[in-house]
Order: C-alpha cells, then sequence, then structure tokens
C-alpha cells in the first residue's frame, strides 16, 4: 500500500512539474490521475502503473519487457491500456516515458460517460 501511495505521489509531482491541470480518482483498485476529464495513469495496489496508450502502439509498448501487459477487464482484454511492473519505472526517466505516451494520447482519447 505504501508503495502505491509513492508511485502516485511521484506521478503528481511529475504532472505538477509539467503544468498540468490533473484530478486525482480511485479507479481500477489504486489512484488513477485524470487529465482534460479522462484517466491518463494510474498507481494500483500492487504497485503497477495502469497506462492509457494509444492502442496502435501497444504491440510495440508490449515488447519492451516481460513486464508489461494488457489490462484484462472480466474475462475481456482492455486495449490501450497496460499494466507495468514497478521495476519499470524505477528511475525518474522511466516513469517520464510512460506518463508522456499517455500525455501523447490523451487528446485523442474519448473521455467516459459522466455517471
Amino acid at each position: 500500500m505504501e508503495e502505491k501511495i509513492i508511485t502516485a505521489q511521484r506521478i503528481a509531482d511529475s504532472l505538477t512539474t509539467r503544468g498540468l491541470f490533473f484530478e486525482q480518482k480511485k479507479m481500477f483498485g489504486g489512484i488513477c490521475f485524470l487529465v482534460n476529464e479522462k484517466m491518463l495513469i494510474g498507481a494500483n495496489r500492487d504497485n503497477k502503473l495502469l497506462v492509457r496508450i494509444d492502442p496502435a502502439e501497444e504491440p510495440d509498448l508490449l515488447e519492451r519487457s516481460t513486464g508489461i501487459s494488457i489490462m484484462q477487464h472480466g474475462t475481456r482484454l482492455a486495449h490501450g491500456y497496460l499494466y507495468v511492473e514497478s521495476s519499470l519505472f524505477e528511475s525518474d526517466q522511466e516513469l517520464a516515458f510512460w506518463i508522456e505516451k499517455c500525455l501523447e494520447y490523451n487528446p485523442k482519447a474519448k473521455a467516459s460517460g459522466k455517471k
């Protein structure tokens, strides 16, 4: 649990440094960050990142490491959402890579309907 909080703080610090307005919300078993009212990135209870990326980039990003997997929602795969193991974002540079991938896709991503 402590690691999720540290990861969430690292994400918040990075987004703040970039001058971005963001919201934090409990989602997907962790803390997610929303930019432009769309899910951007999150830290889950297993201290993995949940990144929302361009589905077209998914195959290339999956090839980066065995520590990256497609999010599964029930019985179906949620293409465009990847889990990233903590060993793959230990450095600020590695975390920045994933945040950048999420920010690149954010303008094209669809916002979920308000409940």
